[in-house]
């Protein structure tokens, strides 16, 4: 009779090959083949290590979540990553946490806990997700406009935006563009405001040689199929700021105050011997909490798939970085049409996308309707200036100056895939269609 450990190299065994026949690659055939923004890029690994987590049945976070965390932790080096289930969970909790009563009694000096009213600069081109964990904690954000080519908040208008009560910085790297993080750093500290990066677009991503992440107090990132790496659902914040780990790891999880790992009890020993709040002594420390928390943990099969996708990491931003790099360089002849992408000489972009502005008499509805019916998929940039959306034109805000370019980018701007799943035959025809769009002149208002 064969074991369980004989029946389990059985069952990962036949899953490799089932790999192998299921997710075959299939051939790209132009004009046929959708040419997908992004998609999920996987081998057996990611199906093993799923298959293996299922037969373990741990279905909550556990051992591969242990183990993604350590190794996101390293690639950082960060003090702390926590693994939430999205990247939207993320930046809710590096909000959460900077309001937490326990941020204010962790750090002594600082700009400490923010608090309903303090204002939070953020650009006016954003991800919804990204603005609404500011308004649901009651914050007022401040909004700036952003430069037309790189995408990102403009540096030079931060400063003036700056108020008696504004507290922090939350700035995305749009579609993987690093923000001029020496400027960003260098005023908040000096203006002592907390600095939040919004890192979901942007894993891998260098500015001055230094990972993007690594920055600010706190960043997000997302594991969603579109994003560098994937987990289904998923996301993590890396935590730079050593007395803000136990926070976002309460927030995270109940908002307990007890820090055992799941099926753990009394790592700290005293769990009978706890007398916080108006509890009475001795309340079971498993049972006490001191933030107004959340449920924000992925599951363990989750992790599985990321840790075998952590291995891809540099080949997949080396993917990105070349697709980039021929879209760059065959566009560049109508750049008296298309405004191409804006590189800060100091970065070194780990890219989502390839983001386009047409220039003036170039239409580029048009253009996208072309693309799209030669099966080209293409990408506004998220929510264009967020303050025209519905959802979010009567939100109590602070305007800084004109959002005149985040206008622009709304009105003139799409994204094409550079995303690893793309080569060099899909980037080809991606170029052939665009030059057929110019050459039919079509395009025209």
């Amino acid at each position: 009779m064969s074991t369980a450990e004989e029946i389990r190299a059985q069952i990962l065994e036949l899953t490799r090959q089932y790999v192998g026949l299921a997710h075959a690659p299939k051939p790209f055939v132009p004009g046929e083949s959708r040419v997908n923004y992004s998609g999920r890029v996987f081998d057996e690994a990611e199906l093993v290590n799923l298959v293996g987590s299922s037969l373990d049945f741990w279905l909550t976070a556990g051992p591969y979540a242990t183990k993604f965390e350590e190794a996101m932790r390293g690639f950082f080096g960060s003090r702390s990553f926590i693994l939430v289930n999205s990247g939207s969970s993320a930046n809710l909790l590096m909000v959460a946490a900077l309001c937490a009563e326990a941020t204010d009694r962790a750090r002594e000096e600082g700009p400490g806990r923010l608090r309903p009213g303090d204002e939070v600069i953020t650009p006016a081109v954003t991800f919804p997700t990204t603005l609404t964990p500011i308004v649901q904690n009651q914050l007022i954000p401040v909004f700036v406009d952003c430069e037309v080519g790189t995408y990102n908040i403009n540096p030079a208008l931060i400063e003036d935006a700056i108020g008696p009560r504004t507290k922090a910085i939350l700035a995305p790297h749009t579609v993987g563009n690093p923000c001029d993080l020496a400027a960003l750093t260098e005023l908040a500290k000096r203006r002592n405001l907390w600095l939040l990066e919004d890192g979901c677009d942007a894993l891998g991503a260098t500015f001055e040689g230094r990972l993007v992440g690594t920055f600010g107090a706190m960043s997000s990132l997302s594991f969603y199929p579109a994003h560098h790496i994937t987990m289904g659902e998923g996301g993590g914040v890396c935590v730079n700021a050593p007395e803000l780990k136990r926070t976002v790891l309460s927030l995270r999880d109940w908002g307990r105050d007890c820090w055992c790992d799941p099926g753990c009890n009394n790592t700290c020993g005293r769990r009978f011997d706890w007398h916080l709040g108006e509890l009475p002594y001795g309340y079971d420390h498993k049972y006490i909490y001191s933030n107004m928390g959340y449920n924000l943990k992925a599951t363990d099969l989750q992790a599985a798939i990321g840790l075998a996708q952590f291995d891809k990491i540099p080949r997949f931003v080396a993917a990105r970085r070349r697709n980039f790099k021929q879209l760059f360089e065959g566009l560049k002849p109508l750049e008296d049409r298309l405004l191409l992408p804006v590189v800060d000489p100091r970065a070194d972009p780990s890219p989502f996308g390839f983001p386009i502005t047409v220039r003036e008499g170039v239409d580029r509805r048009a253009l996208v309707n072309h693309l799209e019916a030669a099966k080209i998929e293409t990408r506004l940039v998220f929510g264009g200036n967020i303050l025209r959306q519905p959802g979010f034109l009567n939100i109590e805000r602070r305007v800084h100056g004109s959002l005149e370019g985040s206008d622009r980018i709304m009105r003139d701007t799409f994204f094409l895939g550079v995303y690893p799943g793309l080569g060099e035959a899909q980037i080809n025809y991606i170029l052939e269609r665009i030059f057929e769009f110019f050459a039919k002149g079509q395009g025209r208002p």
